[in-house]
């Protein structure tokens, strides 16, 4: 027999599932609590690593796993709750559909499945793809306004009509001023992170729909957990989903929600189910690429590793790329156990006072991130949350609060 020597330190390898372990932790309960994103935790991680025992590399697999979890599990409150995450703003809606229908069961599995491929596809094109764009980038860089510009003018062109493309101009219009207004505005925060995009997301996306949901019947009873789209249109659907969250790891300012709504541009004869697919891929392979854009660039595209930076993580990509994989195997076994039981409570419950609590829930959340300023922020976003449906147009027009400032 050949000689087989162990490289592996074994404490080093149980500290590190431990580490993503209370990351998957995290990232259930951030993708579960509608108006929490992944980026909290990981920003209070980052505020406290200097108290974390161990290694900062820990603390780094921890804040990547919490952030690839919570992108498989964003799909729960937002099929149940209407309150998606800005990253699963384009899907919510086609999703809210196959609830109505009846058929919630079968969108959250839809959904593990495209973010569980997404992950498959990204790993092995990380590579190729981070040596590609590391010779592009410089080129897009310098005309970076132009590229931002270029992507709002497609989604005003690609909506449906042209009543829907004047709503869409002043979505992107007023939230981009919101951008502008707060995104430096002085904000205080009664923890050690501020976030002033807790208020501005859970206005702009989740207050209008709650309110909307006040005088709704609910969530109907769900029942069978049967994908009825064939395997090979997955495939295609989750193709599209992670080439679109390649385009969002590598440059700054688009995020899943815009790259979502591009991609439904190729899929919009696939239905609701499509949406599901594609809209969770996108949000999923976003996380893998900005790590190895991270690596390779040297610039964080996410608010997770914003926070890795922050703490001083170390790029160990063996023990990150690690932290990814556990996380996504994770997430994708989550996502039907906890979906399931989340959309049966949500159903037994009186949808009125459920949106009003969920209402409360995210103003305070916004005080609590940002202060009176971010209270503010919030029923400022919640009117111009009110401008995509007035109209017809789709949400991700909203995402101007950062395509705007940043293009300017």
């Amino acid at each position: 027999m050949l000689p087989v020597r162990l490289t592996a330190d074994p404490a080093a390898t149980a500290v590190l599932l431990v580490a993503v372990a209370g990351g998957i932790c995290l990232g259930t309960v951030s993708g579960l609590v509608p108006g929490l994103h992944a980026n909290t935790f990981a920003l209070l991680l980052a505020a406290t690593a200097g108290a974390v025992p161990g290694p900062r590399r820990y603390v780094g697999a921890a804040m990547l796993a919490a952030g690839v979890v919570h992108t498989f599990l964003d799909i729960v409150p937002a099929l149940s709750l209407g309150v998606p995450d800005p990253a699963m703003a384009a899907g919510a809606l086609p999703g809210h559909q196959l609830v109505v229908e009846g058929r919630g069961r079968e969108a959250l599995r839809l959904s593990a499945i495209g973010s569980a491929g997404a992950v498959v596809l990204a790993a092995p094109l990380a590579l190729p793809v981070t040596a590609a764009m590391v010779e592009l980038y410089p080129h897009i860089e310098s005309h970076l306004a132009v590229v931002l510009a270029s992507i709002a003018a497609l989604l005003v062109a690609t909506e449906r009509d042209a009543r829907a493309m004047v709503g869409a101009c002043c979505s992107l219009a007023a939230s981009g001023g919101l951008g502008l207004l707060f995104l430096d505005a002085s904000v205080s925060s009664v923890l050690p992170v501020v976030d002033i995009l807790v208020a501005l997301f859970a206005g702009l996306f989740g207050a209008p729909v709650l309110l909307a949901a006040i005088e709704g019947d609910g969530v109907p009873a769900q029942t069978g957990t049967t994908v009825a789209t064939p395997r090979r249109t997955v495939g295609l659907l989750v193709t599209v989903g992670t080439l679109c969250g390649a385009v969002v790891g590598y440059l700054p300012g688009i995020s899943s929600a815009v790259a979502a709504t591009l991609a439904l541009g190729l899929t919009a004869d696939g239905g609701p189910r499509a949406f599901v697919v594609t809209t969770s891929g996108v949000n999923t392979a976003t996380a893998v690429f900005a790590l190895f854009a991270l690596v390779a660039l040297g610039e964080p595209r996410t608010g997770v590793l914003v926070a890795m930076e922050r703490a001083n993580v170390p790029l160990v990509v063996p023990s990150l790329v690690t932290a990814v994989v556990l996380a996504a195997g994770a997430g994708a076994l989550l996502v039907p156990v906890l979906g399931d039981r989340y959309l049966r409570t949500v159903g037994r419950l009186d949808p009125a006072r459920l949106s009003l609590s969920v209402l409360a829930a995210l103003c305070v959340l916004s005080w609590v991130f940002a202060g009176f300023v971010g209270v503010g922020a919030f029923g400022a976003a919640t009117v111009v949350g009110h401008i995509p449906p007035s109209f017809g147009t789709r949400r991700a027009t909203l995402m101007g609060v950062l395509l705007v400032p940043l293009a300017l």
